[in-house]
């Protein structure tokens, strides 16, 4: 007899293994090294706070020569109101804005004119967690960009007003308020830019869209009427300046704090979801 043999059957299976889902802090170290690889991203935060503080600088050296020749009891109003404008004015939050805009458009589209957007989403097919990471990359960078600025816009122009003897120290009534404010300008413009690109994906109307919400908007409304200052209220630089300068004595359409609050959060709600769901979109 034949004793009965056994043999032992491997089953082998065709589908490649599992490999580890990537965890959302490896995506934000992944989109962190891939925002400061870019020189073009240490440049831009250069020139824009170059902007900034020459800005701050011109305005600061002007009040200080008419500070020279006002009587003291001027020079007492300036000291306790300009002081605090003079250390983050308009036209620095202007510079900051379309600075930070363009810099938050940048980390979207030098993606997609390169097509390496294609390659990241075929390595992670989770494009929303993508680019939830980008978003978080983009507001962790530009958030201390912002406090840096604003700190060294208010040393600038104190540096200068001190000349004359009409500099403050932070501990001065609004000027922590404005620094705050100033600081929160930088995340916002730069997701607004983010989401204009996550959209257009076209460099040049990419950027005239983000100037033109961010600059060009509070200019087509005034305060003359009700629903003209309620639209000018929904603007980031109107919302800016509610919060970190205050609003004029008697002003015919008053607004709180609170709402200017809000304002600045649903664009960084709106521009944050456009980034992160519009990816799903197409890859160019």
């Amino acid at each position: 007899m034949t004793a009965p043999t056994t043999m032992d059957r491997t089953v082998v299976s065709s589908d490649p293994p599992l490999e580890p889902k990537a965890r959302f802090s490896d995506l934000f170290a992944a989109e962190w090294i891939k925002l400061w690889s870019l020189r073009s991203t240490l440049w831009a935060f250069a020139a824009t706070a170059a902007l900034v503080l020459t800005s701050t600088a011109s305005n600061a050296r002007g009040d200080a020569q008419q500070y020279a020749r006002h009587g003291e009891e001027q020079r007492a109003l300036f000291r306790l109101l300009g002081t605090v404008a003079d250390s983050f004015p308009s036209g620095s939050a202007t510079m900051l804005m379309i600075g930070a805009g363009a810099i938050g458009a940048a980390t979207v589209l030098g993606e997609y004119a390169s097509g390496l957007i294609r390659t990241t989403f075929t390595a992670v097919p989770a494009r929303s967690s993508v680019m939830a990471a980008k978003v978080a990359v983009v507001i962790v960078a530009t958030t201390v960009f912002g406090v840096l600025v604003a700190f060294a816009s208010y040393g600038a122009a104190q540096a200068v007003l001190s000349g004359q003897d009409a500099a403050v120290g932070l501990g001065h009534a609004g000027i922590m308020r404005l620094l705050v404010a100033s600081t929160l300008l930088a995340p916002v413009s730069a997701l607004v830019g983010m989401g204009v690109a996550t959209v257009i994906r076209q460099s040049v109307f990419t950027i005239v869209v983000t100037t033109a919400l961010l600059f060009v908007l509070p200019t087509l409304f005034n305060d003359g009427n009700r629903l003209s200052a309620s639209f000018l209220h929904m603007t980031v630089l109107q919302a800016w300046g509610r919060i970190g300068v205050g609003q004029a004595a008697g002003e015919d359409w008053p607004w709180t704090v609170g709402g200017a609050c809000i304002v600045l959060a649903v664009w960084t709600l709106v521009a944050a979801a456009t980034t992160i769901f519009s990816s799903n979109r197409r890859d160019q």
